[in-house]
């Protein structure tokens, strides 16, 4: 099977890509230029980036198809709105500016002072824009809105030391979500408060809505001239703005990036040798980067594709992947015959580099391309353009980058200086030996370029630590605690994103989140319990009782106020009894409903048609609402209650709705969802690994290694503040891409290694890949480290989980895969047995080893004798060249 697949699959996926290799090398200057007009042709596309723009925090934060969407459809179906306002009868949040106004040191505001300041508050507000309030405003029985702390005190700051308010009802007027830090005595009266919030409403759809919040934006985001009190603000637009602000402020991290990346990446690829200075080709690595996400985002937005926000952090995942590919391609080049024609030396290369980015260039494109089955649509556009991206990125690698290469083979073939293009001289005619014009060196034994010191460390040094019994041990312990710390971790994760984070942190947003939760938290939302049921019989005994029965279900859980609901059939069986009318029967019921529900305000509550009550609601208040555990459960509770009774057929068919739940809706499937993508993904890496690597137990580490590091990224953010949401659901993607990006190299070279011994595998693995992973993971860390002081959450939690993903990765990939493989050394056994059985002297073929130079340590020809010899042997269809690897490149 492993043969089958050597032969089926990476035969010709290296027959493939040294032929390109070839071409590319023969024709550099038009691979060099397609990409170029090709990415200007696509950059046009920016101009409609304003149009692709998607920053609405429900349209993209909230599930597409959330049960609470459909059920606010039915809301607004069957209880549409009348003309009077009633802000407990809103399916949407509304349109409307808050204000929290705070005592100084958190004094009590209940003194005249304060109250004259709050009083003045209020009349600027009304007089904002030339008085445009009173025109704009949300109106009940003909009148604006207005607020119940002012109605009690009748807007007379005198009034407030004297009136005893009782909370959190007052003669009627429901004060809990207008009153905030209460203190009361034992009759339930005020002793003290230490904020009142105050909302101004404005009629829906209104063209001078936008125009007049955003004046009361302006105006008291940044209020100072008060002495007693201290305000917070907030409006229905308020979280949108912020948001784009919030993508805004990247910008110039961006740049920052890219500078740090250009520099990580060029001081890495330094030498002392003017000729061999690879400099530009690392420059053009990262430029390489730059023109795939050019291309990508700029092809998508002219297919109309929606551009959120979180896109913004694909650049920074982009470069990482870039500079992590042209890394490798470096270090294969590096290993190839420096005498060999140029086109030569870059089929090599890509014979061994391209198919080794393939594996992962497909594993990264699969799972992004599943985060398309998301229902959050922040998600779906973060994996349609990261998705597209690393195609380019991986198309330009292997044509705009691999030209660049070729050239610069050109450049040091012709002995020429990094800088000046000046011929250098031989080291025999420089005078004085200056270095200056000396350049060109390679290693006489190999024919390559001379290795860097730091191969020899992992060679020498690191490896064989690594591999001695006792660091074994200790890594073995080491990662039982990584492990157990992990799950651990990942047991106590919390979920869903507080809305306050979408803003960035100097946001006034922020100030009136953290003010509502620390005021006004005891009371939460007033949920609608909906009978949607029309053959549900009102005026049955029995149907009541099942009602009322459900109700108290309702009033029994931890989360609900012990008020009774607010209930339009409750009042009518009063106002009934009152009356003297007899509502079991049906006609009577029916009869005297509509002069009721006229008369008490309930007409809002029922809807009745045609002499029939096709559905009607009731309201149920919340408590101690606080956390987003507390919003989850409530969610939960009320979900699961009005389920229990639908099973009773006279309790008619019921639902439970907030405007709030829209987004409580992302616990129900956040977790569910997460695990779905990984598994997913995780599944399509696997296959992937099955069909290219040539070892189906070399297949099964790898998707362990990936596996392990998931949970240690989602264990360890637990650690550090971030919860699992749209936001690191996407990032929990990214971990599969990197992760295999690791495992699989190392992987592949140990079970692919000559070595007589799991432990020498181990060893021969880390000398050819550690540098180039350290390489790939530093270059990766710089480039996103600046996002860890930007103002937005959305950014640090980027930063955060891919420095937890590169770390864990690159730990797995040097550290403890490679232990593991040297413990259970079978992985390297089905590729070898196929080698000595093609090729029974296989230890002394120069052409079958495919990671290390040993083999020509032993030869005593010229350099030019064995570039002959390699090359006879690449001719001869029966040689271990076509059967195996190529002996210059991992």
């Amino acid at each position: 099977m492993s043969r089958c697949r050597t032969d089926c699959l990476e035969k010709p996926l290296s027959l493939g890509f040294s032929r390109l290799g070839h071409f590319v090398g023969r024709n550099p200057w038009c691979f060099l230029f397609l990409p170029l007009f090709l990415s200007g042709g696509l950059g046009a596309g920016f101009f409609f980036l304003h149009g692709r723009e998607a920053n609405g925090i429900e349209d993209q934060f909230t599930p597409v198809n959330g049960p609470a969407k459909q059920e606010r459809k039915f809301i607004q179906d069957y209880f549409p709105n009348t003309g009077d306002f009633s802000q407990l009868r809103l399916s949407t949040e509304g349109t409307y500016a808050s204000l929290i106004i705070t005592g100084l040191q958190q004094e009590n505001i209940l003194t005249v002072d304060a109250f004259a300041e709050i009083i003045k508050l209020d009349d600027d507000v009304k007089d904002l824009s030339g008085k445009m309030f009173a025109n704009i405003c949300a109106q009940s029985r003909g009148k604006c809105m207005s607020n119940p702390v002012l109605d009690v005190i009748n807007n007379t700051a005198r009034k407030i030391e004297n009136m005893p308010l009782t909370y959190p009802e007052h003669k009627g007027i429901f004060l809990g979500s207008a009153m905030g830090g209460v203190q009361l005595n034992a009759d339930s009266k005020i002793i003290s408060a230490k904020a009142t919030r105050l909302f101004y409403f404005l009629r829906e759809n209104s063209t001078e809505s936008a125009t007049w919040l955003k004046a009361f934006i302006h105006l008291f985001s940044n209020y100072k001239t008060l002495k007693k009190v201290s305000v917070s603000c907030f409006t229905s637009i308020s979280r949108d703005e912020e948001f784009e602000r919030s993508s805004a402020s990247v910008v110039l991290f961006f740049s920052i990036t890219y500078c740090l990346a250009i520099n990580i990446s060029i001081i890495s690829c330094l030498s002392l040798d003017c000729v061999r200075n690879k400099v530009w080709v690392a420059s053009c690595g990262v430029l390489s980067a730059g023109l795939a996400v050019l291309s990508s985002f700029g092809l998508l937005h002219f297919c109309g594709v929606s551009f959120s926000m979180t896109v913004a952090t694909s650049p920074f995942l982009i470069l990482g992947i870039g500079v992590d590919d042209m890394f490798i391609m470096i270090s294969c080049w590096q290993k190839t015959k420096v005498m060999d024609q140029v086109e030569d030396r870059l089929a090599k290369t890509y014979r061994e580099a391209a198919v080794s980015i393939t594996i992962t260039t497909l594993t990264d494109v699969l799972a992004f391309y599943v985060g398309l089955m998301t229902p959050f649509r922040s998600v779906r556009s973060f994996c349609m353009y990261t998705g597209t991206a690393v195609l380019f990125c991986y198309t330009y690698n292997i044509t705009f980058f691999g030209a660049f290469l070729a050239l610069n083979g050109r450049r040091e073939q012709a002995r020429r200086h990094w800088l000046t293009c000046k011929v250098v001289l031989e080291e025999k005619d420089c005078p004085d030996g200056n270095i200056c014009c000396v350049g060109g060196a390679y290693d006489t034994q190999t024919g390559a370029e001379k290795e860097m010191p730091i191969h020899s460390f992992f060679k020498k040094y690191y490896g064989p630590f690594l591999t001695n019994s006792w660091t074994k041990g200790f890594v073995f312990c080491f990662y039982a605690v990584y492990l157990a710390a992990s799950i651990y971790g990942c047991l106590r994760i919390q979920e869903g994103i507080e809305l306050k984070h979408l803003a960035v942190d100097n946001s006034y947003v922020v100030k009136y989140y953290d003010n509502e939760k620390m005021y006004f938290s005891e009371y939460g939302p007033n949920v609608m319990v909906v009978i949607k049921d029309e053959n549900f019989q009102y005026w049955q005994t029995g149907a009541r009782e099942s009602l009322n029965l459900c109700l108290q279900e309702f009033g029994n859980l931890s989360m609900t106020s012990k008020n009774s609901p607010v209930s339009w059939l409750h009042s009518y069986l009063l106002f009934a009894k009152n009356h003297n009318l007899d509502l079991n029967d049906e006609e009577n019921f029916k009869r005297n409903l509509s002069g009721f529900l006229k008369a008490s305000g309930f007409s809002p509550d029922v809807n009745f048609t045609n002499n029939q009550i096709l559905a009607s609601r009731m309201f149920i208040q919340t408590v101690n609402i606080s956390t987003a555990m507390a919003e989850k459960n409530m969610l939960n509770a009320f979900r699961e209650t009005a389920k229990k009774c639908l099973s009773s057929s006279e309790a008619g068919y019921m639902l439970v709705y907030h405007h709030a739940f829209i987004y409580f809706d992302q616990y129900d499937i956040i977790v569910s969802n997460t695990i779905q993508n990984v598994v997913v993904a995780t599944l399509a890496m696997l296959v992937i690994s099955l069909l290219l690597i040539p070892n189906p137990l070399c297949s099964l580490w790898v998707t362990f290694a990936i596996a392990s590091v998931i949970v240690g990224v989602a264990g360890f953010m637990t650690f550090w503040d971030v919860n699992l949401d749209s936001i690191s659901m996407i990032n929990l993607v990214i971990c599969i891409g990197f992760s295999v990006d690791f495992s699989a190299h190392i992987s592949y070279a140990f079970v692919s290694s000559n070595e007589p011994s799991a432990n020498k595998k181990a060893v021969d693995a880390l000398y050819v890949l550690g540098y180039p992973m350290i390489q790939a993971a530093v270059s990766t860390i710089a480039g996103i480290v600046v996002l860890s002081t930007a103002e937005s959450y959305i950014f640090r939690t980027f930063f955060k989980i891919m420095f937890l993903v590169i770390l864990f990765g690159l730990a797995h990939g040097i550290v403890f895969l490679p232990v593991f493989l040297s413990l259970f050394g079978d992985c390297g056994k089905a590729l070898n047995s196929i080698q000595h059985e093609n090729e029974p002297n296989n230890m002394n073929n120069p052409f079958t080893y495919p990671y290390s130079n040993k083999d020509f340590t032993h030869q005593k020809e010229s350099p030019e004798i064995k570039m002959n010899t390699h090359e006879l042997a690449r001719e001869d269809g029966n040689s271990a060249v076509r059967n195996n690897y190529d002996p210059d490149c991992p």
